[in-house]
């Protein structure tokens, strides 16, 4: 086997790490000027046309039967719900901090994995970690005497939390439901699906009459296009490629990379303020992130430990 090029792994890190990181200033660009659920229907149903329609080109499978039905229901979850929510809160919530916020996902995966596949225990480790998540999101939210910074809209910090439960359960769901085999078909059925169903979800919520095309800036188009070509397509299938070539651990370090670079961003970019508040509620969600990251990397190396010999080859 060939050893590939240094550059290209360091080039699809970055692409993963900073990209993706960068988008959460780019939607808080977008939303300040076209409504947030019709800005993410166009987002995804654009960006999942070209994706899955590259599979059609490559004629990769499509989804069969029930496989569609997991897509509709992940594509709910994950679009419609998770990325619904996180547009509409950005127009409440600074970017760096709903990057932060967000990054709670994690957690809320390991509560899933309690709850729906049985597959790991409540510990001690995890509670404390999870207690630290919540003090890192009660920090930015209220208004606690003593700390420098503006306390962040309730509404829209609740709007994210149910946003990254939401993804958590999804994650946790593909593992048991009937999906394509090709996670490029699945991805991009999901991502269009979900930017289609997007349309008369934003339409019910009364976002249409709100939606004046000529009045909208070069910037927030051009929001949108970053969002679309670099975000969606460029970013993900920089992440496919580094899952084919690197650790799952290794790849998941993105979840807190990212609201790093967000905050970061959203500081120097956006104008938002880089207070204790931010800085302190970021440390606290971020280290409970790391925290149960390793718990879950500990426990795999036990489980590999523990198995036989003849099980252990191949894996």
């Amino acid at each position: 086997m060939s050893e590939r090029p240094a550059w290209k792994t360091l080039l699809a890190f970055g692409i993963v790490y900073f990209v993706w990181g960068s988008t959460f200033l780019a939607i808080r660009v977008g939303v300040r000027e076209v409504p947030p659920l019709l800005f993410a229907a166009l987002r995804f149903a654009i960006a999942g046309a070209a994706l899955y329609g590259w599979t059609r080109i490559r004629r990769e499978a499509a989804p069969k039967g029930k496989e569609w039905g997991s897509v509709v229901l992940l594509a709910t979850l994950i679009f419609v719900c998770d990325y619904g929510l996180l547009f509409w809160a950005e127009t409440r919530v600074p970017s760096g901090i709903a990057a932060v916020m967000l990054a709670g996902i994690p957690a809320f995966t390991a509560i899933a994995e309690v709850l729906l596949l049985r597959t790991r225990r409540f510990t001690a480790w995890l509670a404390v970690s999870l207690v630290g998540g919540l003090a890192g999101v009660g920090v930015l939210t209220l208004r606690t005497a003593g700390l420098s910074g503006t306390a962040v809209s309730v509404t829209g910090a609740v709007a994210l939390v149910v946003a990254a439960v939401s993804w958590s359960f999804a994650t946790v769901m593909t593992k048991r439901l009937p999906l394509p085999q090709s996670k490029m078909v699945s991805s991009g059925a999901q991502m269009l699906v979900g930017g289609l169903l997007m349309v008369p979800v934003s339409g019910a919520f009364g976002e249409w009459p709100q939606f004046h095309p000529a009045q909208v800036s070069l910037g927030a188009w051009g929001a949108l296009v970053y969002l679309i070509v670099a975000g969606s397509i460029i970013g993900f299938t920089a992440y496919l490629w580094l899952l084919h070539h690197e650790s799952p651990t290794r790849v998941g370090t993105y979840a807190y990379v990212n609201p790093v670079v967000a905050v970061a961003l959203g500081h120097w970019l956006g104008g938002e303020e880089l207070r204790m508040r931010t800085v302190l509620g970021t440390a606290l969600v971020l280290g409970s992130v790391v925290a149960i990251m390793m718990e879950r990397k500990s426990e795999s190396l036990r489980e590999r430990v523990s198995e036989p010999a003849s099980q252990r080859v191949g894996k």
